[in-house]
């Protein structure tokens, strides 16, 4: 087994695709390929937004994170459950850093659950493991 295959295998192996920019890469090119990277998206829109300082931006990127995912025929609705998205709905006129935090675990969790094993068998996934290797067999042999 290589390195990425562990890696990816161990118990925090999603936040390790996740923080690694070839792995997200080939992570959102499989759930486009599903019709689920509106998950991967949401997720990534909610880490930004948990960085978020000044109260004007959270109000913005709130209610942009809001119309684009969670409402009602929003353009990349996340499958949430109705208690989730009710109370996202009724806390977003005065929002917080921490409001989309329970919608942002589901999806995690759906991504973990669901996404990810699927991901680990798939074409997308054979071509990162293949262009780490090459990366770690050119690290070896920096004359190359």
């Amino acid at each position: 087994r290589s390195n990425t295959e562990e890696t990816m295998a161990g118990s925090d192996s999603v936040d390790t695709l996740l923080a690694d920019k070839d792995g997200l890469a080939a992570f959102r090119k499989f759930l486009k390929s599903e019709f689920s990277e509106e998950n991967v998206e949401f997720w990534l829109a909610c880490e930004d937004f948990r960085k978020t300082k000044s109260s004007t931006k959270i109000a913005l990127k709130a209610q942009r994170i809001y119309s684009d995912f969670i409402e009602a025929d929003a353009p990349k609705e996340i499958n949430i459950d109705f208690h989730t998205r009710n109370h996202i709905s009724q806390n977003i006129s005065e929002p917080t850093l921490s409001c989309f935090d329970d919608a942002q675990k589901l999806i995690y969790s759906l991504m973990a659950k669901d996404s990810f094993p699927r991901f680990l068998r798939s074409k997308e996934y054979k071509e990162l493991l293949k262009k780490q290797q090459n990366r770690n067999q050119k690290r070896w042999l920096p004359f190359l």
